[in-house]
């Protein structure tokens, strides 16, 4: 690796405030590019076809060419990896049906309602579940209805949440002391891939449609019904954390429905014109 790469991590980190989580990140990042400490313009394309040849996915590869030219800017190098083109897809999102079917449910146990507050507050906020699963009771202002986030990159928001959710926050703080909101009985965090499991056995057991990336779904689905329901772009670029407000636009896929429904509304031939 460049030997001046543990200077952009310190930098990064004390600097910029990066988490150790993204650290990871920029040391994957190398790992994939190998030590070359000037590397040139041959250097940087052959580094994108190798990935390319092993097999990677055109997200993964951008992923890895992000990390990258963040490095040579900082280092100097007037030389920038070109991103892979990514075939445009929609984004994975649960239907209106399941939607209800997952709020109506019912748990009659303790991990039950544990993963039944986590299903509603992913529906509720929009929030990521790392946000979720790092989140205490201290950020949770169940008087005025507002939780606040630590986001990507050391980044705080405040959230509004609703009367629905905090009758079941409320219910669910008298049944514990510790200082996460979700996490053992022991108080101990709960994983990713614990959380995943149980949210795509909970969806098998509603027999519902699991779509890609089942936590992450969630967050696909709160942007897209905000829209629907007359919510500002701009409003939701703030409330899901996003530095830009081109990110924000990845989220919003309107569906086919959509779409028709729109038509319908403005279409000359349908005399519904306003």
């Amino acid at each position: 690796m460049p030997v001046d790469f543990e200077t952009f991590l310190t930098e990064r980190r004390y600097l910029k405030g990066i988490s150790e989580r993204t650290v990871e990140y920029y040391r994957d990042c190398f790992r994939q590019f190998g030590n070359n400490p000037t590397p040139n313009e041959d250097y940087l394309k052959q580094f994108v076809i190798r990935m390319r040849e092993r097999g990677m996915k055109e997200t993964s590869c951008n992923d890895y060419i992000r990390g990258i030219n963040a490095y040579l800017k900082w280092a100097g190098f007037s030389l920038k990896i070109q991103k892979v083109k990514e075939p445009k897809h929609v984004l994975p999102t649960y239907c209106e049906q399941d939607l209800q079917r997952l709020i109506q449910w019912k748990p009659n146990d303790w991990h039950g309602r544990r993963l039944h507050l986590l299903v509603l507050c992913l529906i509720d906020s929009g929030a990521r579940i790392n946000e979720l699963l790092t989140l205490r009771w201290r950020q949770v202002d169940l008087d005025n209805m507002l939780v606040t986030f630590d986001g990507k990159g050391a980044k705080q928001r405040i959230l509004p949440f609703s009367i629905e959710l905090r009758r079941h926050l409320y219910r669910w703080k008298q049944e514990g002391a510790h200082d996460l909101v979700f996490c053992t009985k022991t108080g101990v965090a709960l994983t990713h891939r614990n959380t995943m499991h149980s949210v795509v056995g909970l969806c098998h057991k509603l027999k519902l449609n699991v779509p890609e990336r089942s936590l992450h779904a969630f967050r696909h689905t709160f942007a897209l019904n905000y829209l629907r329901r007359g919510g500002s772009v701009f409003h939701l670029q703030r409330v899901l954390g996003h530095a830009t407000l081109e990110m924000t636009r990845r989220y919003v896929n309107l569906t086919t429905e959509d779409l028709q429904q729109e038509h319908e509304r403005v279409s000359v031939l349908s005399g519904r014109v306003r």
